[in-house]
């Protein structure tokens, strides 16, 4: 007995997976502009800030790289609230996709600081620029340009894991291809016709950001 496929009727659910496409670009897009602010600032810290801070950081990286990403957004999701703390499914999403970015863009950039040359950074401060300056002027850029195509991975990487914040109801691919699949009974159309829609998105992203880092961020 052979198999029908009909795909037909998955694409005629159309605005359902736009919605969700939209809502997975729109999420990744906010989570990588504030995880990358966030993973800069703890960048600098671990490097240079106070021990105290150092510590702070760490305690931060080592917990969110060693835990499952979904059990973070069911930790802010669902335990938060009884701390009195509650967010909309699209917020609690969101946030843990920042910490989730934050922690491992802190390890990335930290580790294209790291290779900055001393003499570099000398000769800035010779030139009576404050650590502010040195720090955004001449040590970032260079940073960010070594460890570029690693940081552009973690990106994908978090937009890919976002497929799970439809277990709390945001309204993403994932969530609107298992919609349709209830509604259509076609789980392997669904999901094949999902599979193509976030490996066009993440090619998408790739080059984007690629184009953007070397336009807007560390030069050509």
């Amino acid at each position: 007995m052979g198999v029908e496929l009909d795909f037909l009727a998955v694409l005629k659910e159309w605005p359902l997976l736009l919605r969700g496409l939209v809502w997975t670009a729109g999420l990744t897009a906010v989570a990588t502009v504030i995880g990358m602010a966030v993973g800069i600032t703890c960048a600098w810290v671990r490097s240079s800030g106070p021990l105290w801070a150092r510590a702070v950081v760490g305690a931060y990286v080592e917990v969110i790289r060693n835990t499952p990403f979904i059990i973070q957004l069911f930790f802010i999701f669902f335990g938060l609230p009884s701390l009195g703390v509650k967010m909309s499914p699209d917020v609690a999403s969101l946030l843990a996709m920042v910490l989730n970015l934050g922690a491992y863009a802190t390890e990335i950039i930290r580790a294209g600081i790291e290779a900055t040359p001393k003499g570099q950074i000398e000769a800035a401060v010779s030139l009576a620029l404050n650590r502010v300056q040195v720090f955004t002027r001449v040590v970032l850029p260079p940073a960010l340009k070594k460890v570029w195509p690693a940081m552009v991975s973690q990106i994908i990487i978090v937009m890919l894991g976002s497929a799970v914040c439809g277990q709390v109801s945001t309204e993403e691919l994932s969530y609107a291809a298992n919609l349709i699949q209830s509604r259509t009974f076609r789980a392997f159309e669904a999901f094949i016709i999902a599979t193509v829609l976030y490996l066009g998105l993440a090619i998408a992203i790739r080059s984007l950001l690629n184009w953007a880092g070397a336009r807007f961020l560390f030069g050509r």
